[in-house]
């Protein structure tokens, strides 16, 4: 028989499980399904001791058993109804708690702390070198989840992420303007604000148009950081889209059909993703309101499709297409207040392949192990009489990505993974808001190199961190916008060799090499 602590693991594993398994209000039902359930065996047991058994099972006692195997057997029920009213009543307490603490609706908090150490290092194009011995920060999330039925539900998330204490350095509005960016607002670690990092609503049905397609529809402010491949470093599960080519904060929406049931195909989904980057509109106090401006820059708006051909728990295949268009680039890239200009579309696509499990029962370590290789690439669309990446022609840039996730060898649930990365000249993702404070990894325009550690302290409660990340850059320009000019005076994104920043007189300018070590603490409940 179950211990009675069983109820109470039950419970906490139905409701602080993988939020991708189930519903909110799915979950609920389940606790509820497994309370009665209980109380069913129970009510069966008490059925046995009185007495009150089926006629078959009466007929097949032996009248001739002595007073001590009764006596045995009257024991080993009468522990086996303890346990199970124990269980009950541990379900039954769990249960009553939760409904105290959400007033009986369908509603979960929950909160994610961290407190991180940061040690960076640059070196520039010409030699000269600068760094921050100690960056200390806190990063908080407030996670709100509700469920009205199985069918739609609420979630969103609150983020505070901010430096020790007041930041000096990001006072001048010429180089410190762009840092609470709508891109990566909640990502960027600066002041004491509360930001919303995510809210949306969330429709999902087993049928679409009466057939057996699932789909799910959701639109609001989107969870689209911390996407596949880069969730293993961050320890967190994975967003949909592939971290590879975007990792951003956006508004927009997006719906999913599972294909699997109509091919056969284990895990086989398409998705559609629309959103808007940057909207064009009046200010609130002008003679119209809100209407479009002619004389501001165009809205900007990126649609893709994420199509995901074979998944079966171990082995899966995934895929990313997306266009954006209006993209922008500093007028000025020496003083942030002069504006934006409009400079063209982009266009990307993305593949990765990973396994979670490397071979057969081979080892131990290897059935924990997950491996993943990842190729993308990006092609710019210059708008008339304009340059992006510092060529007035479609450019093509390629990146491509592997990584390993191991156990830690000193617990279970530790990890331990190394990860390579290389970016081309014109390689250009929109990944801005990955949590690296040298700057997107992914985005290189060179190599970059990364192994992490990370350990449980308490259970899956409280965590340790450390990390290591180095980038050698080949070509300047790998965290700018989308514009630049040849000769570099305008936009940021021009791909300059280290050797010819240094001839243009730009050698002070340019990052050649930069790392960054990292180590936190982390409380999630």
């Amino acid at each position: 028989m179950n211990k009675p602590l069983l109820g109470s693991l039950v419970a906490a594993s139905l409701l602080l499980g993988d939020v991708s398994a189930a519903t909110m209000y799915e979950r609920f039902e389940t606790m509820e399904t497994e309370m009665n359930r209980l109380q069913q065996e129970l009510s069966a047991l008490k059925a046995d001791k009185t007495g009150a058994k089926p006629s078959s099972q009466m007929q097949d006692e032996e009248e001739d058993e002595d007073d001590e195997e009764e006596a045995g057997s009257s024991e080993e029920e009468d522990e086996e109804e303890f346990n199970a009213q124990e269980e009950i009543e541990d379900m039954q307490e769990t249960i009553a708690d939760l409904n105290r603490a959400t007033a009986g609706s369908h509603l979960k908090l929950d909160m994610d702390f961290r407190t991180s150490y940061d040690n960076v290092n640059y070196e520039m194009a010409n030699g000269d070198k600068y760094k921050n011995d100690a960056i200390l920060a806190n990063r908080l999330w407030l996670n709100m989840n509700w469920a009205a039925n199985r069918n739609i539900s609420f979630t969103g998330q609150l983020a505070y992420n901010k430096l020790y204490g007041q930041r000096f350095g990001a006072s001048n509005p010429a180089n410190g303007s762009l840092e609470n960016f709508d891109w990566l607002s909640s990502e960027n670690a600066y002041d004491d604000s509360v930001r919303v990092r995510s809210a949306y609503f969330f429709y999902r049905n087993d049928t679409f148009l009466g057939t057996e397609i699932p789909w799910t529809f959701s639109l609001g402010r989107r969870p689209s950081t911390n996407g596949h491949l880069i969730n293993f470093r961050e320890n967190d599960r994975a967003a949909s889209p592939s971290g590879h080519t975007i990792n951003v904060e956006f508004d927009g929406l997006s719906s999913r059909f599972g294909l699997e049931k109509l091919t056969g195909v284990s895990g086989m989904y398409v998705k559609l993703c629309a959103g808007r980057g940057a909207t064009n509109a009046s200010p609130r106090f002008s003679t119209t309101p809100y209407a479009t401006n002619d004389n501001e820059l165009a809205s900007i708006d990126l649609a893709g499709l994420i199509f995901v051909p074979y998944d079966n728990g171990q082995f899966s295949i995934g895929t990313q297409f997306y266009t954006a268009n209006n993209l922008i680039d500093l007028n000025d890239p020496t003083d942030q207040r002069n504006g934006f200009r409009t400079v063209g579309n982009i266009y990307s696509a993305s593949a990765f392949m990973m396994t979670n499990g490397i071979g057969n029962g081979w080892s131990n370590f290897l059935d924990d192990t997950t491996f993943f290789v990842s190729g993308a690439m990006s092609q710019t669309d210059p708008d008339q009489g304009q340059s992006m990446l510092g060529s007035t022609e479609k450019e093509n840039g390629y990146s491509y990505w592997a990584g390993l996730n191991m156990p830690s060898l000193i617990s279970d649930e530790g990890r331990f993974g190394l990860e390579f990365n290389h970016g081309s000249k014109y390689w250009r993702p929109i990944t801005y808001g990955e949590d690296t404070m040298i700057g997107s990894k992914v985005a290189a325009r060179g190599n970059a190199y990364e192994a992490y550690f990370t350990e449980p302290l308490v259970e899956d409660i409280f965590s340790l961190q450390v990390r290591y990340t180095y980038i050698d850059y080949d070509y300047s320009g790998s965290n700018g916008f989308f514009g630049g000019t040849a000769d570099g005076s305008v936009g940021t994104g021009t791909p300059f060799t280290i050797a010819q920043a240094v001839a243009g007189g730009m050698g002070g300018m340019v990052v050649d090499k930069a790392q960054d070590i990292r180590v936190y603490l982390r409380y999630r409940y």
